[in-house]
C-alpha cells in the first residue's frame, strides 16, 4: 500500500488480483481497479498529483499505469522477467525506477511509457529508493548532477548506483554491523547461505532524513541518509529465549534467542545490538561482573569471548575457543578477576579455559583449554563458579551435581537426591550453600560441608528449568516449564509469591545488583521485575492515614449536618452502608424525604451512577430495602430517562433492582392483605364483646353449684369408709352402675356450662390400670376440703389435658375444681383435687375482699351467656360430647396374647361434681364355661367324650377365650 503526496487517498493491491483506492477522509472506497494476474507486488502513485496516475504491478511481471479520472489503464510496460518489488519516481515525475527479483533496475520514461535502461545489480532487489538532492553526500561518492538511486536485497547491503552511468558508486556495511568491522565481514562471509541478512523493505523518511530497512527476521534498523550508518535498531521477533544476562551494572541485557546471533538490549531505550559470530544457535551466556566482558557457548561446539567499548557502546569478539566435540550447553565466568572461565559440553566434559591478559580487539585470538575433566555419564546442563572463585559446581542428566576444585577440576564430592536431571546448579552469595533445581520439580540446598541436604522446597508441578539467589541469600526465585516463577524464603521453607508473567517454558533467569529481575521463556517475552516490596508498604501506609483522616473528616461531616459533602465522600471512600447511615439519619429527622430530595438533586452524575450501584446492595436486605427505594424513587424524580441512559452502570444496577424490587413489592401487598384481615376479626369480635351478660343467672347457678359440692363431700366420706369394709363387693359391681353415673355428670357438667371428660372409657380402655384410691382431707377449722384421686401409673409432665374451673362466691366461700383427662390408651392415670375454701375475715379486710372477688368474677369466672349466633355452635358441641360418650362405653380391641391380667373393677364416686373414675370389670366375670359343662356340650353334639388330661386342656383353652371375649354393652 501506499498513499498520495498529499495523503488523502491510499491505494492497495491485494491477493484477489484488485487494485483499490481509497479516500481517506470520507472513507470509502473510489476505485477497484482489474486486469493484473496473482498477487499485487507494489503500487505507486505519481508525484504529480494533478496527472492521477497509479503505477502498479503483479505476478504477471508487467508495469501498469492507470488513470484514476476514467478508472482505465492507459499503459502497459513489459520492464522485468521476474516479479517487479519495488517502484520510485525522479523528483520532477519524468522517470520511473523499478526493480525486481530478476536483479535488475529499470528506468522507464513518465511520457511515453517506454523503458529507457535496465541496470544490472546482480542481487535478488526487494526495494528501490531515490536519493534526494536536497544534501551534498560526500562519504556516499555521489554527483550532485545525476539522479542516483539507492537498492537493498539479499545480500544484506546498502548500495548507490548512478542512473546515468549504471554504475555502483558506493556500498555500505551489513546493515547489523554500527562501524566497519573486516572481522565481522570475514566471519559473515565465512558462513552459508542466511535468510536472516535478507533485507525485505527499505523507506525513506524525509522528514527525519533517514532510512529504515527490515530484514527477514523481523529486525529493523534505522541508517543516517548522509553516511549510511547504523543508528538505531529494533528486534522484532526474539523467538525462543534460551538464556539471559545482567550487563554493565544492569544497563544492559545479553540475550541469547533461537538463532547464531546474540542480541544487546540497552534497558532504558530498548535499543539492540545484534552480535555475528556462531554458526549455530546460541544456547548460552554468562557475564563477569563489574565487568565489560562477557561469553557464550553455541551448537557450533564454540565459546566466544566478547567486549563492549563502553564509550562507543560497540561490541567486538575477542577471542575463541574450541574443543568440544559436541554443542556447549553450560558456562560460568570467574567471580573476582576475569582470569578463567569453566564450560559444560553434551559430550559430557569439563574444560577449564584461562583468559589471556592481554588481546587486540581488531584480530579474534584463539585461545585453548587448559584442563580437560570427564565430569558426568550424561550431558552437563549446567556449571557455576563459586563467589570465591575457588569451586566450581556441575549439574548434569544424570541425576547428580558434584563441587569441584576450581584450579585442577579434582572432584571434592557428589550431592544425590534428585530423582531426575538437574538443570541448574547456583551458590549462596553468604553461605557454604549450593541450590539446585531439577526435572522432578523440586529445589534443593545442599551443604558444601558433608554434602547433604538441608532444604528442599516443593511448589512446582512439573521441572524447574533455572534457580537464583536474591535479597543477600535470604530468599531464591526458581522458574519451571509451565511458565511460573515462584519466590521461596528459605528460613520458612514456604512459597511467597507466584509471578505469571509468562505463558510457556521460562528458560532464562537472572538477577541483578538492586534484586532486580529478567525473565525469558520460549513465550519469546524478555519481562523484567522490580522489587517494589519497600514501594508498596510505603503506600499502602499512605492510603491508610488518607483514609483515617477522610474517616475523620466524614465525622464531623455528619455531625454537623453537612449531608452532601458527607455524601460525596462517602461515595468517594465506597462506604456504602456509611452512606445508609446517613440517608437513615436524613429521613429520621421531620420531612425528611424533601430534605433527601432536596440533597439528591445536587449530586453529580457519576456519584448518582455511584449510589444506584450501593442502592443495589441496600435493596437486597429487606431491613434496608425502604432506604434504598425511597432513593432510587427521588433518584427517578430528579432525572429524566434520557439523563439516566448515559450513566455508565445503569444496566447493571437495574438489572440487580428489578428481581428484589418485586420480592418486596409482594411481601408488602401481603402484609396489607393480612392487615386488611385481622382488622376484619378485631371489628367482629369488637361487636360481640359490647353486649351485657346476665348476671343474675349467673349467680344463681354458682350458688347451686356450692350447694351440690358439699353434700357430694359429705356421702363421699360414708362411702370411703364403705369401700374400706367391703373391698370384696366393690370388686363386683355392674358396668350399668356406673353408665348411669356418667350420664348423671355429664347432664351436671352441662348444666354448668363446663366441659367434663368422662373416665369411664379410659378405665374400660386400659389393660394394666392399678386401683384409684380417693382420700378426702379436711381441716380442723373445716375451711378447706380436699379430695384427691391418684394413681401409679399417671404422668406428672402431662398437663396438656388438664382442665381448670374456677367457681367463687362473693358471699365468702370459694370452690375449686380441677380434673385431669385420663388417658387410658396410654395406660396413665389421673389425680382429681376438689377444693373448698371458707373466709373469717375481719369486718376491716371484707370489703377489699369484696372488691378483689367482684373483679375476678368479671374477668375469669363469670361468663356471659351465649348469643344467638352460637345455638348452633352448642348444639355440635352436645352432639360431639354424646357421640364421645356412647363411643367411650363401647370396648376397645384387645390384643390376643397368651397371659392374662385380672384386673379388679372398682368404682368411686364423687358426687358433689358428679365426677367418677370407673375401672373395667375383671374379666373373671366373663368366664362361665368350666370344664364340666364342655365336656357336657360335647356329648351333646354326638362326639365321643374326651380323656381326663385333654378335658383339662381344654378346659384352660376354654377359659382363655372367655377372657378374651368381649363383655356386652347396652346403648342407652
Amino acid at each position: 500500500m501506499t498513499f498520495d503526496p498529499t495523503s488523502t487517498l491510499l491505494a492497495t493491491g491485494s491477493a484477489d488480483s484488485t487494485v483499490k483506492v481509497w479516500d481517506i477522509e470520507k472513507q470509502y472506497c473510489t476505485h477497484n481497479l482489474k486486469g493484473h494476474q496473482g498477487i499485487i507486488s507494489t503500487v505507486g502513485f505519481h508525484p504529480d498529483i494533478s496527472r492521477l496516475l497509479l503505477y502498479t504491478a503483479g505476478e504477471d511481471y508487467r508495469l501498469r499505469v492507470w488513470n484514476l479520472l476514467n478508472s482505465k489503464c492507459i499503459a502497459e510496460v513489459s520492464a522485468h522477467y521476474s516479479m517487479i518489488t519495488s517502484v520510485c519516481f525522479s523528483e520532477d515525475g519524468s522517470k520511473v525506477f523499478t526493480s525486481g527479483r530478476d536483479a535488475v533496475v529499470s528506468v522507464i520514461d513518465a511520457e511515453v511509457h517506454k523503458v529507457i535502461k535496465v541496470i544490472p545489480v546482480f542481487e535478488v532487489v526487494e526495494s528501490i529508493v531515490l536519493l534526494p538532492n536536497t544534501c551534498n553526500y560526500p562519504a556516499l561518492n555521489v554527483d550532485n548532477e545525476s539522479i542516483h538511486v539507492i537498492t537493498a536485497g539479499n545480500k544484506g547491503v546498502l548500495r548507490v548506483w548512478n542512473s546515468d552511468t549504471g554504475k555502483c558508486v558506493y556500498t555500505t556495511d551489513p546493515v547489523y554491523s554500527r562501524f566497519d568491522n573486516n572481522k565481522q565481514l570475514e566471519v559473515k562471509q565465512a558462513e552459508t547461505t542466511d535468510d536472516s541478512m535478507n533485507i525485505v523493505q527499505l523507506i525513506h523518511n524525509k522528514e527525519k532524513n533517514n532510512l529504515t530497512v527490515v530484514t527477514y527476521d523481523q529486525n529493523i534498523s534505522i541508517l543516517g541518509l548522509e553516511k549510511l550508518v547504523l543508528q538505531k535498531q529494533f528486534a522484532g521477533n526474539n523467538d525462543e529465549i534460551l538464556d539471559v544476562k545482567y550487563f554493565n551494572d544492569n544497563k544492559y541485557a545479553i540475550v541469547a534467542t533461537n538463532s547464531m546471533h546474540i542480541k544487546v538490549f540497552e534497558l532504558s531505550t530498548w535499543d539492540c545490538e545484534i552480535l555475528y559470530g556462531h554458526t549455530d544457535i546460541v544456547l548460552c551466556i554468562d557475564v563477569i561482573p563489574k565487568s565489560d566482558m562477557f561469553i557464550s557457548g553455541s551448537k557450533d561446539n564454540t565459546v566466544r569471548l566478547w567486549k563492549m567499548d563502553p564509550v562507543a557502546k560497540q561490541v567486538s569478539c575477542l577471542a575463541l575457543g574450541q574443543g568440544h566435540t559436541n554443542a556447549v550447553g553450560a558456562l560460568a565466568m570467574s567471580r573476582v578477576k576475569p582470569t578463567f572461565f569453566v564450560s559444560g559440553s553434551e559430550d559430557c566434559t569439563l574444560k577449564l579455559w584461562t583468559i589471556p591478559p592481554k588481546m587486540d580487539s581488531s584480530i579474534i585470538t584463539e585461545i585453548h583449554s587448559s584442563v580437560t575433566e570427564k565430569a558426568h555419564d550424561k550431558t552437563i546442563c549446567s556449571v557455576a563458579v563459586a563467589p570465591n572463585d575457588k569451586f566450581i559446581a556441575s549439574g548434569s542428566s544424570d541425576k547428580t551435581a558434584k563441587l569441584w576444585r576450581a584450579d585442577n577440576l579434582k572432584l571434592i564430592g557428589v550431592m544425590r537426591g534428585h530423582k531426575r536431571g538437574i538443570w541448574c546448579v547456583q551458590f549462596s552469595p553468604v553461605d557454604q550453600i549450593l541450590a539446585t533445581s531439577s526435572g522432578d520439580g523440586t529445589v534443593k540446598l545442599w551443604s558444601l560441608a558433608d554434602f547433604s541436604c538441608v532444604r528442599t522446597f516443593e511448589g512446582h508441578d512439573c521441572a524447574v528449568l533455572k534457580v537464583a539467589f536474591i535479597t543477600r541469600g535470604m530468599q531464591i526465585v526458581s522458574s519451571a516449564t509451565n511458565g511460573l516463577i515462584k519466590l521461596w524464603t528459605i528460613k520458612s521453607n514456604e512459597c511467597v509469591k507466584t509471578f505469571e508473567g509468562h505463558e510457556d517454558k521460562v528458560w532464562a533467569l537472572a538477577v541483578g545488583d538492586d534484586d532486580e529481575m529478567i525473565s525469558g521463556g520460549a513465550d519469546s517475552n524478555l519481562i523484567t521485575w522490580k522489587d517494589v516490596t519497600e514501594i508498596e508498604q510505603v503506600e499502602a501506609k499512605e492510603k491508610q492515614e488518607e483514609f483515617i483522616l477522610q474517616e475523620q473528616t466524614l465525622s464531623n461531616l455528619i455531625q454537623q449536618k453537612k449531608y452532601l459533602k458527607a455524601i460525596g465522600l462517602a461515595i468517594t471512600l465506597e462506604q456504602p452502608f456509611r452512606l445508609l447511615s446517613i440517608l437513615k439519619e436524613i429521613l429520621s429527622e421531620d420531612d425528611g424525604d424533601n430534605k433527601l430530595f432536596k440533597t439528591l438533586e445536587k449530586l453529580r452524575m457519576d456519584q448518582i451512577d455511584s449510589l444506584l450501584r450501593f442502592t443495589v446492595q441496600w435493596n437486597t436486605n429487606s431491613r434496608h430495602c425502604h432506604e434504598s427505594q425511597v432513593v432510587l424513587s427521588s433518584v427517578l424524580k430528579i432525572y429524566p430517562p434520557n439523563q439516566l441512559k448515559k450513566l455508565a452502570n445503569l444496566k447493571s444496577s437495574v438489572e440487580g433492582l428489578i428481581p428484589y424490587t418485586e420480592r418486596h413489592f409482594n411481601r408488602m401487598s401481603r402484609l396489607v392483605q393480612q392487615s386488611m384481615f385481622l382488622e376484619y376479626t378485631w371489628q367482629c369480635m369488637k361487636g360481640i364483646s359490647s353486649e351485657q351478660p346476665d348476671m343474675e343467672l349467673e349467680e344463681s347457678n354458682v350458688t347451686e353449684m356450692e350447694i351440690k359440692m358439699e353434700a357430694d363431700v359429705k356421702s363421699e366420706e360414708s362411702s370411703s369408709e364403705e369401700s374400706e369394709s367391703d373391698g370384696e363387693e366393690n370388686d363386683k359391681i355392674v358396668q350399668q352402675n356406673d353408665s348411669k353415673t356418667s350420664g348423671k355428670s355429664q347432664k351436671t357438667a352441662s348444666n354448668n356450662k363446663t366441659t367434663m371428660k368422662d373416665s369411664d372409657s379410659d378405665s374400660e380402655e386400659s389393660d394394666n390400670e392399678n386401683m384409684k384410691s380417693v382420700n378426702v382431707k379436711q381441716t380442723k377449722d373445716n375451711k378447706s376440703v380436699e379430695i384427691v384421686e391418684d394413681s401409679d401409673d399417671s404422668d406428672p409432665d402431662d398437663d396438656s389435658s388438664d382442665e381448670e374451673i374456677s367457681l367463687k362466691k362473693t358471699s365468702g366461700g370459694s370452690v375449686t375444681s380441677r380434673n385431669r383427662k385420663e388417658d387410658s390408651r396410654t395406660g396413665s392415670g389421673g389425680r382429681v383435687v376438689v377444693k373448698v375454701q371458707t373466709e373469717s375475715e375481719e369486718s376491716s379486710d371484707n370489703d377489699d375482699m369484696m372488691e378483689t372477688m367482684n373483679q375476678e368474677d368479671k374477668s375469669v369466672s363469670m361468663k356471659p351467656p351465649t348469643p344467638k349466633r352460637n345455638l348452633y355452635k352448642d348444639h355440635l358441641s352436645e352432639k360431639s360430647q354424646n357421640q364421645k360418650d356412647v363411643r367411650s362405653r363401647s370396648p376397645k380391641k384387645r390384643k390376643i396374647t397368651d397371659k392374662f391380667t385380672v384386673v379388679k373393677g372398682k368404682s368411686t364416686k364423687v358426687t358433689g361434681l358428679d365426677l367418677f373414675v370407673d375401672e373395667r370389670p375383671s374379666t373373671e366375670d366373663y368366664v362361665v364355661d368350666s370344664e364340666a359343662t364342655y365336656s357336657e356340650k360335647l356329648i351333646e353334639g354326638g362326639k365321643k367324650r374326651p380323656t381326663g388330661r385333654n378335658i383339662q386342656k381344654m378346659g384352660r383353652k376354654m377359659n382363655r377365650k372367655a377372657k378374651l371375649r368381649k363383655p356386652k354393652t347396652f346403648g342407652r
